[in-house]
């Protein structure tokens, strides 16, 4: 050290050349006792950091004991020149000491005392942390050092000279060099832009950009730098003047101003206060970017984290890194690309007058010569190098609160480790771990903590499957901490939240959706609470709507049982009782209904429909599945009958929207409840002339609106293609523009081979030309007759398939008196390429 003064040595949060200068700064000056910028309250845990489970990136987390979800953030990365510190003192036996304003005032001041107020939550757009509004001393637009400085040097992006400046520096600049030289160049310039533009708070704390990622929100830097000054001074009394100051480079002038020890406390008085309670988390690389949610000033952690590590020749291992992460992706990458990339990046920062090829050059290179020019492998490049999923660890050692510690368990025994990749992972719910773990996933995505998030299975339809998309976010461990307000088990929390949960629902559909979460989390002791908040909403909601929105979902719970061996016969009893409600009250709230209330009730007569025949499925009864003239067959009895008598009203009754009534036909027609004749008959009394014709068209869209099951009904019934057709051509043309956006709507909806199999069948005579197909080659959509010529052509090729071919004649030639074999005739092959026949023409 060159003197007996403190050594400052002002940084930029998270920056590969900064943390480099730390290292050798400290090296030369062999501080006593290292300040790090940080909140006091964190000093009984700073020594788990040289605790061989601690892997960064990690965090200090802090929130209020009895809030908390008022919580904040300090991010450390390797490349940190914060963590370099501390491990170094760790390391070399010096006390650690952090020198911020506590998290007791921070935590306050960040939720509306004194200081900058944050009136919405943490990483919300617009809170601190967001990207367009950074943490910590940038939570609102100042004055940015950066961009003064990089002005001055004759560059106009603040980034790129700070990285030409000091990130691509080598440690100590030339060998044998002072290691404090740089050190205080940086504070005389902040010094010097401290005098010019007052000591305004900084935009960026030079080069923090919202580094500190909450660590200093609330507050002013008035009121944090004297709490600075006054922790230095105590330092300096404990341990001499032989000390090291690692702190924003912002900071730097502030600590060597001459102010009195009550001037600083007295700037500090009356702040308020909360209990803080701070602990170790993991962090991400994700979440050191500055476009996630809890930005931390660089939007490329894994660059940086590349240019710490690597001895030298960065840009010929960067090259190669991302070559072999082409090649693991079945890109064509050779040693030639990499060559040559490498050149080329070279190249580039040459022309551009920067010392050392930057992520812009090496980017620019990657794509020309790796990627062809495309930015769809370099966004590969981008998302897993340049940024990086890499997930920081904390060992078992750290604090934490019972919820987290049970997690945690959970976590080891269920093998389901915390990734900060995202990941697809399916779940057998037949197998005793599998059900484990997704009963683990819903609890917490009950409390709140959405660590996995449901997602369509693509291994089938079965109920035993469940597919999960996980990924774990930095944000949770605060949610976790929230959630501790429920209780100290991840199960105990979550049957107390649920039971809260079901007193203050107010919406029977709410109450629903709540027991089927009980049931997939498996809380029965939450249940019976769940049970009887749900039978005392049904009994008083007299809305039918709220009734056919509430079912599908408790009957989907009913179902549960199976799989999961779950005691559903409670919910079996509700829910039977609900559909009998809705079998009652269906028809009279179906009146009076206008276009969208009719639309919305469609949906629900559609969601009941589904959820009545999961229902019998549950508790089967007799019922007769023969076509009858009526809705409603002799042999109907049971949950279904009784429903299908309720759809045999609607579809009867006039005066009802016509998609409920059309929609009503069309589910009996499905079930076999109702005749073909009879759905043809309610079909042409629906396209009367009579009718008006949107009301039609809403009928029209209520049968076949379905999708291309709709589309096959019309396909292979030709009468009622003949109906639909017939009524569309006597729309008069001053209601035709009315009708056609109905239509359109209904037919879009149909695969593109559905809707050209029924213009075939329209334009060639709609029932009659499908009739007349169906009598040469039993094929809709083709011709009356076949062409002789093209279907021989295909028979040798058809007895080849079919196995049918005997050492006959295998060449071209008409092959219509072909031997094909014993007893076989080639008018056997003729169904069989008819369509092939009929298709050429």
């Amino acid at each position: 050290m060159s003197g007996p003064t403190p050594a400052l040595l002002g940084v930029r949060h998270h920056g590969p050349g900064s943390a480099r200068a730390v290292t050798a700064a400290l090296d030369q000056c062999a501080p006593s006792a290292v300040l790090i910028e940080g909140p006091p309250e964190a000093d009984a845990i700073v020594h788990l950091a040289a605790d061989p489970g601690m892997r960064p990136p990690v965090a200090l987390l802090a929130h209020a004991t009895d809030d908390p979800g008022r919580a904040a953030f300090w991010p450390f990365a390797e490349f940190s020149p914060e963590w370099v510190a501390i491990r170094w003192a760790l390391a070399h036996d010096a006390p650690v000491r952090f020198i911020d304003l506590p998290a007791a005032h921070s935590l306050a001041l960040n939720h509306g005392g004194r200081g900058r107020p944050s009136p919405v939550p943490a990483g919300a757009p617009g809170a601190p942390g967001s990207p367009d509004r950074p943490a910590g001393p940038c939570a609102a637009p100042r004055l940015d050092p950066l961009a003064a400085l990089a002005g001055a040097a004759g560059y106009d992006d603040a980034e790129l000279w700070w990285e030409d400046a000091v990130e691509h520096r080598r440690a100590g600049g030339r060998p044998g060099g002072d290691a404090l030289a740089p050190f205080e160049a940086i504070a005389e310039a902040m010094g010097e832009l401290r005098t010019t533009f007052g000591e305004s708070e900084s935009e960026s704390d030079s080069g923090c950009e919202g580094g500190c990622d909450g660590g200093c929100e609330g507050g002013s830097d008035a009121a944090r730098e004297a709490h600075m000054r006054l922790k230095l001074r105590e330092a300096r009394r404990e341990f001499g003047d032989g000390i090291a100051v690692v702190c924003g480079a912002w900071h730097v002038p502030a600590l060597t101003e001459k102010r009195t020890v009550a001037a600083d406390r007295q700037a500090l008085k009356g702040l308020p206060k909360v209990k803080p309670q701070l602990s170790w988390v993991p962090w991400t690389n994700r979440r050191l970017s500055r476009h996630s949610g809890y930005g931390a000033g660089i939007a490329s952690p894994g660059w940086y984290g590349h240019l710490f590590h690597a001895p030298d020749r960065p840009v010929e291992r960067w090259m190669t890194t991302v070559a072999r992460l082409l090649r693991e992706e079945d890109h064509p990458v050779s040693s030639a690309h990499v060559i040559e990339a490498v050149r080329l990046a070279d190249t580039l920062a040459a022309v551009r007058g920067r010392p050392l090829a930057g992520l812009t050059e090496t980017t620019d290179a990657v794509r020309a010569v790796m990627c062809d020019g495309s930015d769809v492998p370099l966004a590969l490049v981008r998302d897993r190098l340049v940024v990086g999923d890499v997930l920081g660890e904390v060992p078992e050692a750290a604090p934490a609160t019972p919820l987290q510690r049970d997690l945690s368990r959970l976590q080891r025994t269920l093998r389901l480790n915390p990734e900060g990749r995202e990941r697809d992972r399916e779940l057998d719910l037949r197998k005793d771990t599998d059900a484990a773990r997704s009963r683990l996933l819903h609890r917490l995505r009950l409390l709140g903590v959405d660590w996995g998030e449901p997602v369509c299975s693509r291994g089938g339809l079965g109920t035993f499957r469940e597919t999960w998309r996980l990924r774990w976010e930095p944000e949770l461990a605060v949610r976790v901490a929230e959630a501790g307000v429920w209780g100290t088990t991840v199960v105990g929390a979550a049957t107390a939240k649920a039971e809260s949960e079901a007193v203050g629902s107010a919406a029977l559909a709410e109450v629903t959706a709540l027991a089927e979460r009980c049931l997939l989390a498996d809380l029965p002791e939450a249940l019976p609470v769940v049970m009887r908040v749900l039978a005392d909403r049904a009994a008083l909601d007299a809305d039918v709507a709220h009734l056919a929105q509430a079912l599908p979902a408790l009957v989907r719970s009913v179902r549960y049982g199976d799989v999961r061996r779950t005691d559903t016969a409670a919910l079996g009893d509700v829910a039977t009782g609900l559909a009998e409600r809705v079998f009652v009250g269906l028809p009279a709230a179906c009146a009076g209904l206008d276009t969208d209330a009719a639309a919305e009730m469609r949906g629900h007569l559609d969601a009941v429909h589904q959820a009545v025949a999961l229902l019998a499925e549950a508790a089967p009864a007799p019922a007769a599945r023969t076509p009858s003239k009526g809705p409603a067959g002799p042999g109907s009895s049971g949950l279904r009958g009784r429903w299908a008598g309720v759809l045999g009203v609607l579809a009867e009754r006039e005066g009802l929207p016509g998609g409920i009534r059309g929609r009503a036909a069309r589910l009996l027609l499905d079930d076999g409840r109702l005749a073909e004749d009879r759905a043809a008959g309610l079909m042409g009394l629906a396209l009367s002339v009579g009718t008006e014709p949107a009301e039609a068209a809403a009928w029209i869209e209520g049968f076949v609106g379905s999708g291309g099951s709709g589309g096959m009904l019309l396909i292979h019934d030709e009468r009622l293609l003949a109906l639909v057709d017939d009524w569309l051509a006597g729309v008069p043309a001053e209601a035709f523009t009315n009708v056609l956006p109905l239509l359109r709507r209904t037919f879009s909806a149909y695969d593109a081979s559905v809707r050209r199999t029924l213009g075939e069948l329209v334009r060639r005579g709609g029932a009659d030309g499908g009739r007349a197909a169906r009598g040469v080659g039993g094929a809709h959509g083709f011709g009356p007759d076949l062409d002789p010529e093209r279907a021989a052509a295909v028979l040798p090729t058809m007895r080849l398939l079919l196995g049918l071919d005997t050492g006959g004649e295998t060449g071209g030639g008409t092959g219509t008196d072909t031997d094909v074999g014993p007893g076989r005739d080639t008018d056997a092959l003729t169904p069989a390429v008819a369509r092939a026949g009929g298709a050429g023409r």
